[in-house]
């Protein structure tokens, strides 16, 4: 709820300020004395788009605050929190307008984008009028308004998220269909890298070891006179030979030694035990050097066959066997794709089953919603003098979306065989207001926490007619609060609260000022709006009779 608006330098207003409160709330005054300026200056600190020059002449900047209340749960919580703003029972909003274009706003004292503002407006201020495309008016925002007065939100969950199964499952074949067919065509590379592959078999670490046992075998020659050499120095007759009778002497002597020479006995113990592993090793090589020539015509094509097979696909020669685990890999899957993309098919038709089950429940929802608001708008229309006149809520099909496939539209026909049409196309000034208070009327209770503001919708009615926007407008208010801009004396005879919006010349400057009227002066300004300038009696009299009526 709208509880104080401050204007500082906007157009025509020096300094206003402004406590407002539940209920209904009416503002009238001469035409031209400032009201529309009161709206500009709440939609210019909302965020709205509107004038664009809105500083008063000979002033630095104009500045704009507005103050909310904001009790748990209202949806300006979830835009604060969203946008990383403090949020508490209190909302003050401040926006600043500089002589050079510059707009400056803050939200509880931190600085925000016009966005923000934009969106926290949304929930907090709804503007209805005859130049209304913001609510009403505008068709975008039918659906949305049916959905709330039937209470459809479980049903659209259901149909957001069956919509989401219908695009996941969807994505799903669609990237199963790819990758298969990206494997079918390269099948006949895979099978013939397969087949050259398996026949090949290379092993981890074969490279490695068949190029160590070519080199082995080319040097074999060349190596082979040294390593018998060696092989004779550590024959019998060589050192194991000596270390042998060295041994023997000395174990010969060694209990007369008095233990000086078990050290060295054991020594040459282990000498000769690693001597004859060493003579062991040496027989090991020299015999493997003795190789047939066709032993290593075979080890050079094994080789050069891996080294080709690895430069062929661009992997390590080490790495051909997981390769060919990977290419077989796509063959299986080649083999069953057939079957995953059938059961990837079902699934979809699955989801859109659902979807369409849920689509449906929403529209046939939607339908008898539509039949239950056309016969509510239709008793409000009765008392506004518009009973001939048919209301009609178009629920008809469109393409399906997260939030099913209708579109809504609210028409009229003014009178019984007329064409119906859209509310802006076929309504008059008068008509069309009274059908916005009407439609507003059975609305909103899907709409907790807004300030309604409706500006000057009373306008083209007078009378009976008049008297009926009036009580309507007081029954809107009753919960909440609504703001009126009227030049009817019968709106502003419901009014709880009651500002006269006057402009004065004072010298060369001219000022719009807006004053709270107490009860007496209220009957003043209803019976100047009954009779003119002239306050009559008679006026006055009219005027009681209808803030008592």
């Amino acid at each position: 709820m709208l509880r104080a608006l401050d204007i500082r330098d906007i157009l025509i207003i020096d300094h206003l300020e402004l406590a407002f409160q539940p209920g209904l709330n009416v503002l009238t005054g001469e035409t031209g004395a400032g009201k529309s300026i009161l709206l500009d200056s709440l939609g210019f600190v909302l965020g709205w788009r509107g004038r664009a020059e809105l500083v008063r002449q000979g002033a630095d900047q104009g500045e704009v605050m507005a103050e909310f209340d904001l009790p748990e749960g209202h949806p300006a919580r979830d835009v604060l929190q969203e946008a990383g703003l403090p949020a508490g029972d209190e909302l003050i909003l401040r926006r600043v307008n500089s002589r050079d274009g510059r707009k400056t706003a803050w939200v509880n004292d931190r600085r925000c984008s016009g966005e923000v503002l934009r969106r926290l407006s949304e929930t907090l201020v709804e503007l209805h009028g005859q130049h209304d495309d913001r609510g009403l008016l505008d068709p975008k925002g039918h659906r949305a308004l049916l959905d709330a007065y039937g209470r459809l939100e479980p049903l659209k969950t259901k149909a957001r998220s069956t919509w989401r199964g219908v695009a996941e499952a969807r994505k799903a074949l669609e990237t199963a269909t790819a990758a298969l067919d990206e494997v079918r065509a390269e099948e006949e590379f895979l099978r013939h890298a397969v087949s050259e592959l398996d026949a090949l078999d290379p092993q981890p670490g074969e490279e490695e070891a068949l190029d160590t046992r070519r080199r082995l075998m080319q040097q074999a020659e060349r190596i082979r006179e040294d390593i018998a050499r060696a092989q004779a120095a550590l024959g019998q007759e060589g050192a194991e030979g000596s270390a042998g009778d060295a041994l023997r002497w000395l174990e010969g002597v060694a209990d007369r030694a008095e233990g000086q020479l078990d050290q060295a006995i054991g020594a040459i113990g282990r000498a000769m035990v690693e001597l004859d592993e060493a003579g062991q090793g040496v027989a090991r090589c020299l015999e493997g050097l003795n190789f047939n020539p066709l032993d290593l015509e075979e080890a050079e094509e094994r080789l050069f066959a891996i080294r080709a097979m690895a430069r062929k696909h661009g992997v390590a020669a080490d790495d051909l066997g997981d390769f060919a685990t990977e290419l077989r890999g796509k063959l299986a899957a080649l083999n069953q794709g057939d079957a995953d993309l059938k059961a990837l098919e079902e699934a979809l038709s699955a989801a859109q089953a659902a979807y369409d089950a849920a689509a449906g429940a929403l529209s046939a929802a939607r339908s008898e919603a539509a039949g239950e608001l056309d016969r509510a708008v239709s008793e409000e229309l009765a008392p506004l003098k518009m009973e001939r006149a048919v209301f009609s809520t178009q629920v008809e099909p469109s393409d399906p979306g997260p939030e099913g496939r209708d579109t809504v539209t609210f028409t009229v026909a003014t009178n019984p065989g007329a064409p119906s049409g859209p509310l802006n196309k076929i309504a008059s000034g008068g008509e069309l207001s009274r059908f916005l208070l009407a439609l507003k009327v059975c609305l909103t209770g899907t709409d907790s926490g807004l300030t309604m503001i409706f500006d000057e919708i009373d306008r083209g009615v007078g009378g009976a007619t008049a008297d009926a926007v009036g009580r309507r407008l007081a029954q809107l208010a009753e919960d909440g609060q609504v703001l009126v801009v009227t030049h009817s004396p019968q709106v502003a005879a419901r009014g709880a609260h009651h500002w006269r919006v006057e402009k004065k010349v004072t010298g060369a400057q001219t000022l719009s000022t807006v004053t709270p009227l107490p009860t007496p002066e209220r009957v003043d300004e209803i019976a100047r709006m009954l009779s003119g300038d002239r306050i009559t009696e008679e006026a006055r009299a009219a005027a009681q009779a209808l803030m008592a009526g």
